[in-house]
């Protein structure tokens, strides 16, 4: 920093007052526990021996609850004006577009910390498990209110976790399909009629998974992805289509690009749902990650599966391209997706201490 330089107070948010008879900024600075010069500085016009009844003062308001209050239908515009809330409120969250989707929404990446020791998060690579969306977002948020305010979060003091990670999210992969889980066929834009006839007709895209393509993004790494084309369908579909080929559509590619930038240390692709979490690839994982997913296990209630009959996915390329831990971790208990929102706060918190806090104390 240099003199002059400014800065911005992270939980903080500016308010009106109105001045009212006999108030003096002594009075209006120890009725908020504040230093009368965070007055003067925020008011630099204002005489303060001159008030006058019915002038507008501008005064730091703390942030002591969350930004983030309504998870459900959780829509890429949703998420763009919490996170707009968030970086405003707390600066040192920053922000990137690190690609676009087929129809140019961007795919945001987050970042909190400062340490040398980088971890990811991921949401939403199917487009009606959106509420994995939310989850991340509200940990976002938890995470930033413990450290302006200086509490814990499940008896961690947060900021030596700030100061040893630097935690990636990128919240939302595929806007485009949250959106028409979500919105219904309007939200294809000039991809109406193409994502109608895919979904053979029907305005219920409850069972959407794939892009606006109908390509199953998480089917579209290649590790193996030869063997699991063989087990899909071959042509576009609400789900499960691989593509023509690997890494064919945008978001695929930003995620892989991402990876190859960043030496992230452990990697979570949010899935749901089952509350297990598969966490080999053809045994390139290393010794660590079992160590890793028997704590996320103990702290989450989430069974460990190292091995299944399914290849392509992020996870299986994270793990085949880096030899790192990766997991993909399905949230929460029902038969189809999307979850019932009635599940957030039960899936949050499991979430919360199990999974999302264990990513940044191991």
């Amino acid at each position: 920093m240099t003199i002059g330089q400014e800065i911005q107070i992270p939980g903080y948010l500016p308010q009106t007052y109105t001045i009212k008879a006999n108030d003096t900024f002594w009075q209006i600075a120890q009725s908020l526990s504040l230093p009368v010069d965070a007055l003067l500085l925020l008011n630099p016009t204002v005489t303060a021996t001159q008030l006058q009844i019915g002038q507008n003062l501008i005064l730091p308001q703390k942030i002591t609850n969350f930004v983030i209050s309504d998870e459900n239908n959780y829509t890429f515009e949703k998420m763009t004006g919490d996170i707009q809330h968030l970086v405003t409120i707390y600066p040192f969250i920053q922000q990137q577009v690190i690609g676009k989707s087929v129809l140019d929404k961007d795919l945001i990446e987050l970042q909190m910390g400062v340490g040398n020791r980088q971890k990811h998060i991921n949401g939403s690579f199917h487009a009606n498990e959106w509420i994995t969306t939310p989850v991340i977002m509200r940990f976002i948020n938890e995470y930033a209110l413990a450290l302006t305010n200086n509490t814990s979060i499940r008896g961690l003091n947060t900021l030596p976790l700030f100061e040893n990670n630097t935690l990636s999210l990128v919240p939302m992969v595929n806007p485009d399909g949250v959106n028409l889980v979500l919105n219904g066929v309007n939200a294809a834009g000039n991809l109406e009629d193409y994502v109608l006839t895919l979904n053979n007709g029907s305005n219920d895209f409850s069972g959407w998974k794939a892009n606006i393509n109908g390509v199953d993004l998480n089917n579209q790494y290649p590790a193996l992805w030869e063997e699991e084309a063989k087990k899909k369908p071959t042509t576009p579909q609400p789900r499960d289509f691989p593509g023509y080929q690997p890494l064919t559509e945008p978001e695929a590619i930003a995620m892989a690009e991402l990876a190859q930038q960043k030496p992230f240390e452990i990697m979570n692709a949010f899935h749901t749902q089952g509350e297990v979490i598969y966490w080999g690839f053809q045994g390139l994982e290393p010794p660590v990650s079992q160590t890793i997913v028997e704590e996320f296990e103990r702290v989450s209630g989430y069974q460990p599966i190292q091995y299944v009959d399914s290849f392509a996915g992020y996870k299986d390329w994270f793990i085949q391209e880096f030899q790192k831990p990766g997991n993909t971790v399905e949230l929460g208990l029902g038969t189809n997706p999307p979850l019932p929102i009635n599940q957030f706060e039960e899936i949050y918190q499991e979430t919360l201490g199990g999974i999302m806090l264990a990513t940044l104390y191991l």
